[in-house]
């Protein structure tokens, strides 16, 4: 039975039970506590944790999963994918346990036909019910039922729905055993299969651990798709089943190598596809690499695969036809692939082609670094060394631990891992210094006191307030007096806390005795507004009456640059393409920028075709809406949420037009029109697939433009032409100048030739050799290479040492030909002993080694020295 005929008798069978078929959702969840999809009750989360009402009660999938927890076993064992297909079945509040078990064992008996000695069941050690439903309604007999630990009690991730389980076990017979005495149900070899997961969803683990009961309990089955394929297949592995063994023996093509023949091998030609295939279905689904969340899991499969492609000996670039071969095995079921191919390939081919620069760089390292552990009679590479290899180069640990093996070398991996917990240590200190607000109790001893402010920024500028709590050097007092650095906390407050990309907003706050200039906004806890600054006069007392005012004119222009943010991003999307996700922002009062995931460099066409359609929604007059409505209702209008921020069940949804929204809790302008006018600054790369766009609006933005002009204008004098004409008579310009460089480089080279005849004739003579000591006049090292590669050409058996000195900086250069070198030259060792006498140092080949100093008056003594040491280097040989 192929696999389609599989998917299709899952889902006919629980539609005949009253279920709801729904399409697969995608591999990102709309859940910022999870990185991808892991299980088929994914998208019903909400229903399941009952913050949705349903139509439907009950509901049937084909949903594709990722899950990388066993990403190390993925090809030593026969069952484990990264990527794989899970069918389930789900009742909300409807049916329970009988049910979920009755229908599972027709259809593994009945539709499927599995034989009957073959099939066991796990439950949860404490789950008496299912017992009994297995025993009494099933009739299956007490030795084949195995009661288990906590692997029977299951959840899609930390947090989230969870209960005991039940699993069903196909018995593949004692050829996968381990052949251990007391081999069961429960061993992990690969004999008894796990091949469908009857989840009885009962609790909600809260992120303190706590289990709490659902309002109803719920079912939540999967089944894995590829482990039935096998077994209704009659194959060995999940490797080759009709959806994989295309993808293997295209990887086992390329390879050039037999499958089956070398389990070696094989383990490799397994993981490249299981790898490939996850890698194109991330990427269809808007994922691009990156060096964190999902972008790290899609590089670091994509780079898992190229270290196994290495290993099979595949030394070009492949990963573009593997990903042809998935798209054709796979385009039947997700016609996405098909749509989306020609960006897979991109993305994966660009990622490949980085990393295989990456190897190349490290391995010349890595190839140096093993050379001298071996000649200084080491057994190890230093956990520094390795570190720093990853760290620069991103040259992975398992690549370095592999090779130094077939080396006969250790890896220092202790050190290795202590080094990275100091980065991550500083990366997080960093962080906390950034947000050092959030972590000093005084904040704990306001809220505590005091409890929350209520924020009227949305609706007015100014309020009037009570002074609640002021805070100096950390501790709460009760007043404070000109010159004062506070933190102000109010009942009510009209100032904005940075948040979302949004800085904080200034102004002042007044009361009848004294004045404070508001320099900052922050929100340290959940609606506990902290304005800082300064007493700019009198005194200020905790619970006076104050006049908050917020600076209205910064206001207005954080209000035009966070709205035209949102435009910016709709017309990203629209002009790159929908794999287009905010990356992070900043939006203050001068300016915005905005970061993007995108594969490539914007071009100059794209970034004027985004200007225009930004401005042209500016001109329209386009109204901007904002309402607090239900998180489910935004998603499903397809409001844009940011990965990785934590939604309430009621969020602020901002709306501009009719074609863009997203969840954003900042200030906005309320129709398009005060934007002004949109420009963008610069467009730049900040990582792998990451990119940087700054724009300035209204005042800023004619500023901007004026700027320019005045450059164009001021260019257009100095060159005595026209302001439209400037590019012309640049180019003409440089081409003069071109030329006139190809005549003076002509005429050096024809003083240089005179100059090294010079030099030849000076040189002084050793043991039949040239010897050339000298100063010479060059505008770099370059050039002086240049002139050394010269003399040796034209002076035959020589050595040599030439100074030259710019901008008060000497510059060294040793060098011989290939037999002064056998009679005992060293051009490197040189450059060691005379370097110093001009205040620098250096090294190189025992054929050619430059220095650089400091102390020019030094060169005569360098001379000296030289001189001695090649006279007597060549004694010595």
């Amino acid at each position: 039975m192929r696999s389609n005929e599989i998917r299709d008798l899952f889902l006919s069978f629980f539609e005949s039970k009253n279920h709801k078929i729904f399409p697969s959702s995608s591999l990102v969840p709309d859940d910022p506590t999870l990185l991808f999809t892991a299980a088929g009750m994914v998208q019903f989360k909400p229903i399941f944790l009952g913050e949705k009402r349903p139509d439907y009660k009950r509901a049937t999938t084909v949903q594709k999963c990722l899950r990388t927890t066993d990403i190390e076993r993925v090809g030593k064992t026969a069952r484990h994918l990264t990527f794989f297909e899970m069918l389930g079945n789900f009742s909300f509040g409807d049916y329970f346990k009988e049910d979920a078990i009755k229908w599972a064992w027709e259809f593994v008996t009945k539709q499927l036909k599995l034989p009957l000695d073959k099939l066991y069941t796990t439950i949860y050690e404490e789950d008496d019910e299912a017992h009994s439903i297995w025993r009494d309604v099933i009739g299956l007999s007490e030795d084949r039922i195995f009661r288990l630990g906590e692997d029977n009690f299951w959840s899609a991730g930390p947090t989230g729905p969870c209960g005991p389980s039940s699993e069903i076990m196909y018995d593949l017979g004692p050829d996968f055993g381990c052949g251990k005495e007391g081999c069961t149900v429960g061993c992990d070899c690969d004999r008894y299969l796990e091949i469908w997961n009857l989840v009885f969803m009962q609790f909600n683990r809260d992120e303190n651990g706590n289990l709490i009961p659902l309002p109803k309990k719920n079912i939540d089955t999967g089944a894995g798709l590829e482990r039935i394929a096998r077994i209704m297949q009659g194959v060995k592995s999940n490797f080759e089943t009709d959806v994989l063994y295309p993808i293997v023996s295209k990887v086992a093509e390329i390879a050039g190598v037999v499958y089956g023949v070398n389990p070696e091998r094989d383990v490799s030609v397994k993981i490249i596809a299981d790898h490939t295939r996850a890698v194109a279905f991330i990427i269809s689904d808007g994922v691009l690499p990156s060096n964190e969340g999902r972008g790290y899991v899609l590089r670091r499969l994509l780079r898992r695969a190229v270290l196994h492609a290495r290993l099979l000996g595949i030394e070009h670039m492949f990963i573009e036809k593997v990903i042809e071969a998935v798209v054709d095995t796979m385009k039947d079921t997700y016609p996405e692939l098909v749509a989306n191919k020609a960006f897979i390939l991109r993305i994966a081919g660009n990622e490949e082609r980085r990393f295989t620069d990456t190897l190349k760089q490290g391995l010349g390292i890595l190839d140096q670094a093993i050379a001298q552990a071996k000649s200084e009679g080491r057994s190890s590479l230093a956990g520094d060394f390795v570190f720093r290899l990853y760290d620069t180069y991103g040259f992975p640990l398992e690549l370095t631990i592999e090779i130094a093996e077939d080396h006969d070398l250790q890896v220092d991996e202790e050190t290795f891992q202590n080094l990275m917990e100091e980065q991550r240590e500083r990366a997080r200190a960093s962080w906390a210094g950034e947000r050092e607000l959030r972590h000093q109790e005084v904040y704990q001893e306001v809220n505590e006191e005091f409890g929350t402010a209520e924020f009227v920024g949305y609706e007015v500028d100014e309020t009037l307030a009570t002074v609640k709590a002021i805070i100096k050097n950390n501790v709460v007092v009760t007043d404070a007096s000109e010159g004062d650095r506070v933190e102000i906390f109010l009942d009510k407050t009209p100032f904005y806390a940075e948040k979302g990309g949004q800085v904080g907003d200034k102004g002042t706050i007044a009361t009848d005795t004294g004045r404070i200039v508001v320099e900052d906004t922050q929100e340290p806890l959940e609606n506990v507004y902290i304005h800082i600054g300064r007493v700019a006069s009198g005194k200020i007392h905790i619970d006076q009456q104050a006049k908050a005012s917020v600076e209205v004119e910064r206001r207005q222009s954080i209000r035009r640059n966070h709205t035209a943010t949102h435009l910016l991003q709709w017309a990203l999307r629209l002009v790159l393409g929908e794999h287009v996700k905010q990356a992070g922002s900043l939006v203050d009062a001068d300016h915005l920028r905005f970061d993007l995931t995108h594969f490539a460099p914007i071009t100059k066409e794209q970034l004027r075709k985004i200007e225009e359609l930004v401005n042209s929604k500016i001109f329209k007059n386009e109204q901007v809406r904002t309402f607090i409505t239900s998180y489910e209702f935004a998603r499903e209008t397809g409001a844009i949420a940011l990965f990785d921020q934590k939604y309430g069940e009621f969020v602020r949804l901002v709306e501009v037009g009719n074609f863009s929204k997203e969840l954003c809790g900042g200030t906005h302008v309320s129709n398009t029109s005060e934007i002004g006018l949109f420009k963008i600054t610069s467009e730049s790369s900040i990582g792998a697939n990451t990119r940087r766009i700054e724009a300035v609006t209204n005042g800023a933005a004619l500023k901007y433009l004026y700027n320019e002009e005045d450059a164009i204008k001021e260019a257009a004098s100095l060159l005595k032409t026209e302001p439209s004409k400037v590019a012309e008579k640049i180019t003409s310009l440089l081409q003069t100048i071109k030329s006139q460089e190809q005549q003076i480089e002509s005429l050096r080279k024809k003083v240089a030739k005179e100059e090294i005849e010079e030099l030849i004739s000076e040189a002084r003579q050793l043991n039949g050799a040239k010897i050339i000591i000298n100063e010479v006049e060059v505008a770099d090292m370059n050039a002086l290479r240049s002139y050394a590669d010269l003399l040796r050409e034209r002076a035959g058996t020589s050595a040599l040492l030439l100074a030259s000195t710019t901008d008060g900086k000497v510059m060294l250069i040793a060098a011989a030909t290939s037999d002064m070198v056998k009679a005992g030259f060293n051009a490197g060792d040189l450059i060691k002993k005379v370097a110093p006498l001009v205040g620098g140092g250096g090294g190189g080949r025992p054929d050619l080694a430059q220095a650089g100093g400091k102390k020019p008056e030094g060169i005569p003594k360098a001379f000296e020295e030289a001189w001695k040491e090649i006279q007597a280097m060549l004694k010595k040989k």
